[in-house]
């Protein structure tokens, strides 16, 4: 009898193991026990509207396309998506991204009908995330267009980051030579495609200072002068460390963002066009990020558009070198359920047309969980949620937000 009870009791224990096993499974799966409430299906079908409609206020001179992810196909086709919107009803000329200074104007130089291939130019931008067909596909269309158009009428693209600097060496020096400066102690930091270590970051930065402020006593110089003050950027990015670090960053790419304003303005151009992950662009939180900083700058003049999944197969970096895993992700946003629900594949929902004190409107103006994926992944992210989303209200993130049901995962093409 005893025997038959023990019995029983572990086939009782195992059945609660498997039980709790199953709840834990669909917890990591889906972020929770559920992907949240959803907005009135009709309410956010009645205000719904194409990606390709999107319209900007008048006085927008920064536009802003932000990205829930780094490692979706949609989020990614965006780019070019609401960029030919913003060159074909909109008047931009100019294409920054959230990548390196010097391997942005490498692109730059194909799409200006350079040597070399689409692919090529994306993998010049300096990280793995750019080295993709959606890119490459955006640079022929910019080279395209430019095939076509008068010489006052080209696009150009730029990058607005520092963390890499071998290209901006590289024509840092191209332009010293073309404009008639010694640049020898620069080419000097640099042995065999990296730094030379028989200089530390205080004489790097030193030798840059210095051909920097011989520059700025040139005329016709800013170019070369804006690749000094990269490199000094990226000097200076590397005594950081933490959140001080990422504030840095984030503030020298505001700097960045505004100096390619003034460069487009100069040549007649009243706006550019800009694109970086949602926690760069959007316009209010905690630290002082770009969008932030370039909100508070422009005042209405910065116009930002988040963006959000209700599902996504995200392309993500492990903690291994050089591999990546594709893992399953749910955002917990009523709007990014609503668009699911309401069977839009892809939606832009404009805040600034909401009605005050709608239902709809104060989802937007309500703190609510939204999708938050960077460039990593580990099991935490599997049991705690909140560490792939951000707890804020989007329409104080963002003028307005596009939405993509179901994400697709990247892919990396390999570098030859």
């Amino acid at each position: 009898m005893k025997k038959t009870k023990r019995f029983k009791l572990r086939y009782l224990l195992l059945g609660l193991l498997g039980v709790l096993a199953l709840l834990a499974l669909v917890f990591m799966h889906f972020g929770g026990f559920g992907t949240g409430e959803s907005a009135d299906l009709q309410e956010f079908a009645s205000h719904a509207q194409p990606v390709g409609e999107i319209t900007i206020p008048a006085d927008a001179a920064i536009i802003a396309l932000g990205e829930a992810t780094h490692g979706n196909v949609e989020f990614q086709q965006l780019k070019l998506t609401v960029f030919r919107r913003m060159v074909e009803q909109y008047g931009v000329r100019a294409f920054a991204l959230e990548g390196d200074c010097g391997g942005c104007e490498q692109a730059n130089r194909y799409i200006q009908g350079g040597a070399g291939t689409a692919q090529q130019a994306a993998a010049a931008i300096g990280f793995a995330i750019y080295r993709t067909n959606e890119m490459a596909e955006l640079l022929a269309y910019m080279r395209q267009y430019n095939d076509q158009a008068p010489a006052a009428d080209k696009l150009r693209f730029y990058g607005f980051d520092m963390q890499r600097y071998l290209y901006s060496v590289q024509f840092l020096a191209q332009s010293c030579a073309d404009l008639g400066v010694d640049a020898s102690a620069l080419q000097a930091l640099v042995a065999d495609g990296a730094w030379n270590s028989d200089y530390d970051l205080s004489a790097r930065a030193a030798v840059i200072t210095q051909l920097k402020q011989e520059l700025e006593n040139r005329p016709d110089a800013a170019q070369a002068v804006h690749y000094a003050e990269m490199l000094l950027q990226y000097c200076a990015l590397q005594t950081a460390a933490g959140e001080d670090a990422t504030a840095l960053r984030d503030k020298f790419m505001a700097q960045n963002a505004q100096w390619i304003l003034q460069q487009e303005q100069q040549r007649g151009f009243a706006r550019i066009f800009v694109s970086g992950h949602n926690g760069h662009v959007a316009k209010w939180g905690s630290m002082d990020s770009m969008g932030k900083l370039l909100a508070t700058a422009q005042g209405g003049g910065y116009y930002a558009i988040g963006t959000d999944f209700y599902k996504t197969r995200c392309n993500l970096p492990t903690r291994t070198a050089s591999k990546r895993t594709e893992q399953v992700f749910y955002s917990h946003d009523p709007l990014a359920k609503a668009a699911k629900m309401a069977g839009f594949d892809l939606c832009w929902l404009n805040f600034a047309a909401l009605e005050p004190e709608s239902p709809l409107a104060q989802l937007a103006a309500g703190y609510t969980y939204m999708g938050n994926l960077g460039e990593g992944y580990s099991l935490l992210m599997r049991l705690l949620p909140p560490s792939y989303r951000i707890f804020q209200p989007p329409a104080t993130l963002y003028d307005s937000m596009i939405f993509v049901a179901q994400a697709h995962p990247t892919k990396i093409l390999e570098e030859k």
